[in-house]
């Protein structure tokens, strides 16, 4: 996940200019109802529903002093389940642990740190609590065949009250490998969405691809595999030239409304693109 907006020179996908489409027989067809605009510094790396409707959104300016003091320069995509918000925070390159804050709905803030286990990257990408509010998941940079799996801080009975260590449960394995997933969110108990930032080709067809992973029962804290499909091309349009780069995903389960951040290249990065869909029925 980049640290810093920049711009290189790159051709625009030609997936990106369209609604968006399953790309396997069976899968769910989400279109594409609007897109709306947020300042980057402040919103462009990832964003989640309230209760009401409105968005909470999350970017570099989103760190609490004390938190960049304690040395948690980056802020991830976050999640909201039962008013608490969770960000997922990481720290410099040499860092041996990530950290989750949780703030409840009174504002009061709790932070939970994972000492890094044995061959985990200390990227912490993005938060997402299942529907029943009791698992937090999350996910490495780069290469990965999995998603790390975690107790809810705070929902989760077996964590602690006020904040502490965070030990990793069971992870989901996945059945194809992945790259740089940006965020993912919850759209049942058994589905999730990732938005990813691969621009290869080379793992799934599309590039920057909308992924589902589809688990065989809801998330218990076990291991147990989920199923990779690519589903389309996530938008990438500007008057801008250069790379984009995706960002945050959230399923507002209310609504059914799905939204997808995107970063323009450029001069343009200034403003983060947040791609609206509705799931339809042919």
């Amino acid at each position: 996940m980049r640290r810093q907006l920049l711009a290189a020179t790159a051709l625009l996908s030609a997936f990106a200019l369209g609604a968006g489409t399953a790309s396997a027989a069976g899968a769910p067809r989400w279109a594409e109802t609007g897109t709306t605009y947020t300042g980057t510094l402040g919103g462009g790396q990832g964003l989640a529903s309230r209760a009401d409707g409105s968005l909470l959104f999350r970017g570099l300016a989103s760190i609490p002093l004390d938190l960049r003091v304690k040395g948690w320069n980056h802020i991830g995509d976050p999640d909201i389940a039962r008013g608490h918000v969770f960000d997922a925070y990481q720290g410099p390159d040499n860092a041996q642990s990530k950290m989750f804050a949780v703030t409840t709905p009174a504002g009061k803030r709790y932070e939970y740190v994972h000492p890094l286990d044995a061959g985990e990257k200390l990227n912490n990408s993005f938060a997402a609590v299942s529907p029943d509010g009791q698992w937090l998941v999350s996910g490495e940079w780069g290469l990965q065949n999995r998603l790390q799996v975690f107790p809810a801080p705070l929902l989760n009975p077996s964590t602690p009250a006020t904040g502490g260590t965070l030990a990793q449960a069971g992870q989901i394995t996945l059945d194809k490998p992945v790259r740089d997933i940006q965020g993912c969110d919850f759209v049942t108990g058994t589905r999730l969405l990732c938005a990813s930032n691969d621009a290869t080709g080379t793992l799934f067809p599309q590039v920057r691809p909308l992924l589902q992973v589809d688990l065989p029962h809801e998330v218990d804290g076990r291991p147990v595999t989920g199923t990779v499909t690519s589903l389309f091309a996530l938008p990438q349009r500007s008057t801008c030239t250069g790379t984009f780069e995706t960002e945050g995903i959230d399923h507002d389960a209310r609504g059914g409304t799905l939204r997808v951040q995107m970063i323009p290249p450029g001069v343009c990065a200034v403003t983060t693109a947040v791609h609206a869909y509705q799931q339809v029925t042919d």
